[in-house]
């Protein structure tokens, strides 16, 4: 079960994310900055490798821990910077003012978030056999 919630974490941020954001809603978008850009693409390429690398952990090296800690830390430093949007004039929603949402819930922080809580429940279990097996 925790290499299926991992693996349902890393699509969302590895592959789901770059689908929906390579067009003309963010990396072709003539309304950013060139300089917006590349720190899209950067964050896009960057998230896709760790991705990846956990990827190979989960599957080939069976290791788990570190994969689900780094996913915690994309898909938690998503939701960190959706709380703060209004400190830096941030938003989910496209110039337009239409926002992609699933039951009135945007849908970032709707995958993101049921990611985030699955990711705590696997640390939590880690942590709860690591500190069990240490009073031994």
């Amino acid at each position: 079960m925790r290499k299926a919630i991992i693996t349902f974490s890393i699509i969302l941020y590895a592959v789901v994310v770059p689908f929906l954001e390579i067009n003309t809603t963010h990396v072709f978008n003539p309304d950013w900055t060139p300089h917006v850009r590349i720190h899209e693409v950067w964050q896009l390429i960057t998230n896709s490798g760790i991705g990846l690398l956990c990827l190979w952990m989960v599957w080939v090296k069976k290791e788990t821990k570190i994969s689900a800690i780094l996913s915690l830390l994309i898909t938690g430093g998503f939701l960190l910077a959706y709380i703060l949007q209004n400190f830096y004039g941030g938003s989910m929603k496209y110039l337009d003012g239409s926002e992609k949402t699933l039951f009135g819930i945007n849908i970032g922080v709707l995958g993101f978030g049921a990611a985030f809580l699955l990711l705590l429940t696997i640390i939590y279990s880690d942590i709860k056999s690591w500190t069990t097996n240490s009073s031994l």
